[in-house]
């Protein structure tokens, strides 16, 4: 990776490290070097250590004084966390969003499932996530809440690390599609309370898929 020496480094180091930690390619219980992280990056440890301090706090990292630094497993515990704060962010983002979408709006959702189906069939899962969270990040600007995904953002992380594991299986994409579609219609209506049971839906399936690949269980047990 090449760093832009004009952007804060521990911004840019952070994004790498949790990136690689939500798409399984640094697995639970993998040990991180911020050592070796520096050296690779050609930085000193300083926005690495920076870095793997702002990881931990959203849990993805355990830092053991003395044993070192590892990336933590997905417990059932975690992403039932994950869950609630983001079910709670995500139902009053499409509520207000129900009385705030304009045309254009429509269109941008519309366009954003467009994109995605065209992922899935072409079997890129990697961009396919990607335009899952700019469909749900759409809706929180759609109110100017953009604080609200960045607060979704973080506490999703362990479900992300769910999806990538997921997603793959036959037919998950395509209800995710369904339950997209679902959304932007009671959006489209106006019907704010429609919306709220679309995007609980959404979720609780999210949740469920996640549990289910993990061997943890249904949710509601």
């Amino acid at each position: 990776m090449t760093l832009d020496r004009r952007s804060p480094l521990r911004d840019q180091i952070y994004d790498v490290i949790r990136s690689l930690i939500i798409m399984g390619r640094l697995r639970p219980g993998q040990a991180i070097s911020e050592v070796e992280i520096a050296g690779q990056l050609g930085v000193s440890r300083t926005p690495v250590r920076e870095a793997v301090k702002r990881i931990s706090d959203e849990g993805l990292i355990d830092v053991f004084a003395q044993n070192g630094t590892f990336v933590t497993g997905i417990s059932r515990k975690a992403l039932e966390e994950a869950y609630i704060i983001r079910n709670a962010l995500e139902l009053e983002s499409v509520r207000r969003a129900a009385s705030a979408m304009t045309a254009l709006d429509e269109e941008t959702l519309e366009d954003n499932i467009g994109q995605h189906q065209l992922a899935i069939d072409r079997q890129r899962f990697a961009d396919a996530i990607r335009l899952d969270d700019q469909f749900h990040r759409t809706i929180a600007e759609i109110n100017g809440l953009s604080m609200l995904w960045r607060a979704v953002d973080i506490s999703k992380a362990q479900m992300d690390r769910g999806r990538y594991l997921s997603i793959p299986r036959p037919g998950s994409g395509e209800i995710t599609i369904a339950q997209h579609r679902a959304i932007v219609a009671a959006l489209r209506a106006r019907d704010a309370a429609a919306a709220m049971t679309a995007m609980r839906t959404h979720l609780d399936t999210s949740l469920h898929n996640t549990l289910s690949l993990l061997g943890t269980g249904d949710p509601g047990a």
